[in-house]
């Protein structure tokens, strides 16, 4: 069934992984990809950092790189970092999927872990969906994550103007018929670079977060659109030519609250574009001449691995 097994691409699915979280108190990273590039650099800075990792994908990322090459990529990938003697947990995560044909395509190409987002649906609606999402994924021994309430923001196809905040009383019959294995919630995180106006004081509603984990003791909370979107790296964007207005993100004092609760799932994907793209700016504005795509890509590979290496130790708490 399926044209590749996620156990024989070097893949694990979540359940362990986030067990041991919930237990350590602590936050699996589970960062967003679009390239080989991205990808070796979020797999170097979690073998530095020590840290199990969640790989996500878009489908529109998945589109751009191919299925096929996909997942022999993450394979090889994973290979290299086990040559180099690393022992870290790796999962493969379709990020908000939609349908269900598209999920189980993901799911015979190797995913081990997918995310049904029916979070625009009515409750129940939202429920039978992520439901029939569970019981296939229950044939390749996947994980699932279901999402409850609406996060707001814009990012690759992922885009709403509302926010609707998670219901902590609807949280248990949500988790107990869907079956699903993680929860993402809304408690003001947001898609994108602009999470926050100007002038507003960035929080999440970490009561609400409180109200959930009492509703379901230690039950695998994941939380999206929680990238830092560190200043320094904006003003390089922009002094090297990038246009951006305005960009606020979660402070890490907010992650680092959330992770020591029951998050056990952080999303980031636009620190990952910030860091590699200013860098790479720089480095093309600084070096007019070079043609080598080696080095162009080298440099900000490298800078995205130590900046996501050392945001695991700061806001995951990991180590």
């Amino acid at each position: 069934m399926g044209k590749y097994r996620f156990q024989d691409l070097g893949l694990e699915n979540t359940r362990e992984m986030f067990r041991k979280a919930n237990e350590g108190g602590y936050s699996v990273p589970a960062f967003n990809f679009a390239n080989l590039e991205q990808l070796k650099a979020i797999l170097e800075a979690c073998a530095k950092a020590e840290s199990d990792v969640i790989l996500q994908i878009s489908d529109s990322a998945r589109k751009y790189i191919g299925k096929e090459t996909l997942a022999l990529m993450v394979k090889g990938a994973i290979l290299d970092i086990r040559e180099s003697g690393s022992k870290i947990s790796v999962a493969l995560n379709l990020d908000h999927g939609k349908d269900f044909d598209q999920i189980k395509d993901c799911l015979d190409y190797g995913f081990s872990s997918v995310m049904i987002d029916a979070s625009h649906e009515e409750f129940s609606k939202n429920i039978e969906k992520t439901k029939e999402v569970v019981e296939l994924a229950k044939l390749y021994d996947a994980s699932v994550e279901g999402e409850l309430g609406v996060l707001s923001g814009v990012e690759d196809e992922i885009s709403s103007e509302d926010e609707r905040f998670t219901n902590p009383s609807e949280v248990v019959e949500f988790v107990k018929k869907s079956g699903v294995d993680s929860l993402a919630i809304a408690i003001g995180t947001a898609h994108g670079a602009h999470k926050f106006k100007p002038g507003t004081d960035p929080k999440l509603r970490l009561d609400i977060l409180e109200k959930v984990k009492e509703e379901l003791g230690n039950f695998p909370i994941v939380l999206h659109g929680s990238s830092s979107v560190p200043a320094e790296y904006i003003e390089k964007f922009r002094t090297y030519g990038g246009e951006i207005k305005d960009a606020i993100g979660i402070p890490d004092e907010e992650l680092q609250k959330a992770s020591k609760s029951i998050v056990t799932k952080i999303n980031v994907d636009t620190d990952g574009r910030l860091v590699f793209t200013s860098t790479l700016l720089e480095y093309v504005k600084s070096n007019p001449k070079e043609m080598d795509l080696k080095k162009y890509l080298a440099i900000p590979r490298k800078e995205m691995a130590n900046y996501y290496s050392e945001k695991i130790v700061r806001v995951f708490k990991v180590k």
